[in-house]
């Protein structure tokens, strides 16, 4: 064998040309670039699920703090919101009802109620205790008259509160008017139309728990039925 012969071991091994170390590079970029994107997702969903189950739970407590104001949590023991169950009536249509219970009897309830005021739809929030007797009244959304027809929020005017305590026991039925139609309730200057819808909302509350008394005085398993 010449002296000059490389064997197999001493063979040189050509450096990797330009294009392939351009490929090696390209698929390791890839390959980072895919998990880079994968680690992007699963950040996003787990931050989205947070968020979502953050936004759930903040949306619930904004709702029992809205409940609260109509139904005094000493009253009850249960989440109102999670027991809530749906009342179809002939005249409201279908009414989620929140039941509240103290040591697994109803003490209360309070459900939604709409009527068309000055400007739109007036939402109520309405309480009654078992015995048909007004709680609490609060409108949730309105498009009433700023400044004019807007004391039916309870952060304007007390107005509101004047319902505490009544029921169709103790205030006859033709009173349950504004004073301009000859009934017990004050109106506004300028705006009779809005106390007008309230009231009228709130009359129907109770004539509706009248109506739902065996349902409404049901568990929730029950009502469901």
């Amino acid at each position: 064998m010449s002296e000059n012969t490389l064997t197999p071991a001493e063979e040189v091994v050509a450096p990797p040309s330009l294009l392939q170390r351009w490929r090696s590079r390209v698929e390791y970029q890839g390959l980072s670039l895919a998990a880079i994107c994968a680690l992007v997702a699963l950040s996003l969903l787990l931050g989205n699920q947070l968020t979502h189950e953050q936004i759930t739970a903040q949306q619930e407590a904004d709702r029992l703090a809205v409940l609260r104001q109509v139904l005094p949590q000493r009253l009850y023991d249960n989440n109102p919101l999670s027991d809530a169950f749906t009342v179809q009536d002939a005249e409201l249509g279908a009414v989620e009802v929140y039941p509240a219970r103290k040591d697994g009897h109803l003490v209360a309830v309070a459900f939604q109620v709409s009527n068309i005021g000055y400007g739109g739809p007036i939402l109520h929030l309405i309480a009654l205790s078992r015995e048909g007797q007004i709680l609490g009244v609060r409108v949730l959304s309105h498009k009433e008259t700023p400044g004019l027809a807007d004391k039916i929020e309870v952060s304007r005017s007390d107005w509101i509160k004047a319902f505490d305590g009544l029921s169709l026991a103790n205030t006859p039925l033709v009173q349950w008017k504004v004073k301009k139609d000859g009934g017990q309730f004050d109106q506004f200057a300028g705006a009779t139309i809005t106390p007008r819808a309230v009231v009228k909302s709130v009359l129907q509350a109770l004539q509706f728990q009248v109506r739902q008394a065996a349902r409404l005085g049901a568990t929730a398993e029950e009502a469901q039925r």
